[in-house]
């Protein structure tokens, strides 16, 4: 394995807000119901100085790079007030510089934006919100356990707006308990049409450990997945959308912090659960930190749990697993630059891909054609 340049590869910061109203029946996110109905402003100012605490440990890794984007999860991360994140930049930003146009993203049930409204966000450094809509049905929502209303969602699309965001994504999920083909095209419809300027549209899958797994939903049978997913995709086409990721769709640029991840960028995680992948001169690490609130907060600074390298036979794989995804993949280079081997150990998998009309053949980026995508799963096989 070649010495790898980490000052050459985009440092993110993924922050992790593990609270919530309610537990969805379909989460299988690191979230947990506010302790006793409400997240009192004691927690959270323990919570934020556990995250300063955390960041702390992890400067060494940045090496010399400044934070390129930050995304906010959850949980439900607008359950932290505004001045609460207006404190906890200035104290992150002081420790690794955020970059000038440093893309910050915060997820926010259209429910529960409790403590400020979103202008107060804005002020405080958010530039992109993410709103969990799911769907815009109120008998889907029901199913699903959100706590919010259609009009709530409606609502929030246009308040961030009147707030200043220019960049609003729209969650929303298709393939649910008995949903039609014209239910989904509405929920497409209505975020469009509302001021979406980039929606995650993704399809709901049943996951171990949730509620949905264990009471199984009646959902859609696959020719009406199909053609949901055939219409869907036409709607959004037509109204000046692009697909550049398996799931997302944009008018305005990408999410830079999501592209971080699927170009295999660096980055750092703080709180409860969260995941991080970070370029060091000898090899790529992963680490993560303990999931559960109480324990994360009992011991800080947080350990980096299973610190581990990525051994050079899963480089492949997990590459292409991210780079992939993309429609228009990533540049050749890449390969190298940010796995340290060389683009030779895997030519044998990447033409047999490209002679199946898998791949794109082309020098200059690792892509996939779009029966390609069709197949991903099958495809990414071969670097197993």
């Amino acid at each position: 394995m070649a010495t790898l340049n980490p000052q050459d590869i985009p440092l993110s910061l993924y922050i992790h807000m593990p609270w919530c109203v309610r537990k969805c029946p379909y989460c299988d996110f690191n979230s947990h119901a506010v302790p006793n109905g409400a997240l009192s402003m004691a927690l959270e100012k323990e919570y934020l100085q556990a995250l300063v605490e955390d960041f702390k440990t992890q400067i060494n890794f940045a090496q010399g790079r400044q934070i390129h984007s930050v995304f906010i999860g959850g949980g439900t991360p607008s359950l932290i007030s505004a001045q609460g994140y207006q404190w906890l930049f200035a104290q992150l930003s002081a420790l690794i510089p955020f970059e000038d146009d440093c893309e910050i993203t915060l997820e926010a049930n259209p429910g529960t934006v409790e403590h400020d409204p979103f202008a107060d966000y804005l002020k405080a450094g958010i530039n992109r919100l993410s709103l969990g809509v799911q769907s815009f049905n109120s008998n889907h929502l029901q199913k699903l356990g959100r706590i919010h209303s259609n009009q709530d969602a409606i609502s929030a699309i246009g308040l961030a707006k009147d707030a200043g965001f220019k960049r609003i994504n729209v969650d929303l999920m298709h393939g649910l308990p008995e949903q039609t083909l014209e239910q989904a095209l509405l929920d497409l419809k209505l975020a469009v049409e509302h001021g979406a300027t980039h929606i995650s549209w993704y399809q709901l899958t049943i996951e171990p450990n949730t509620v949905f797994f264990r009471t199984q939903p009646i959902l859609p049978v696959d020719d009406v997945l199909e053609e949901i997913q055939v219409q869907g995709e036409a709607y959004l086409i037509e109204n000046g959308f692009t697909n550049y990721e398996v799931s997302a769709w944009r008018k305005e640029k990408p999410s830079a912090h999501n592209l971080n991840y699927w170009q295999f960028g660096d980055y750092l995680a703080i709180g409860a659960g969260a995941h991080a992948k970070v370029t060091l001169s000898d090899g790529v690490y992963r680490y993560q930190k303990t999931r559960l609130p109480k324990d994360y907060l009992a011991k800080v600074p947080a350990e980096h749990l299973q610190f581990k390298k990525i051994e050079a036979d899963e480089m492949p794989f997990e590459f292409m697993m991210n780079a992939l995804r993309l429609n228009q993949g990533v540049p050749t280079s890449y390969y190298e630059a940010r796995t340290g081997l060389s683009l030779q150990s895997i030519q044998v998998q990447i033409q047999s891909l490209i002679d199946r009309k898998l791949m794109v053949d082309d020098p200059n980026r690792l892509s996939c054609t779009a029966k390609g995508h069709l197949y991903l799963n099958s495809l990414l096989e071969e670097f197993l």
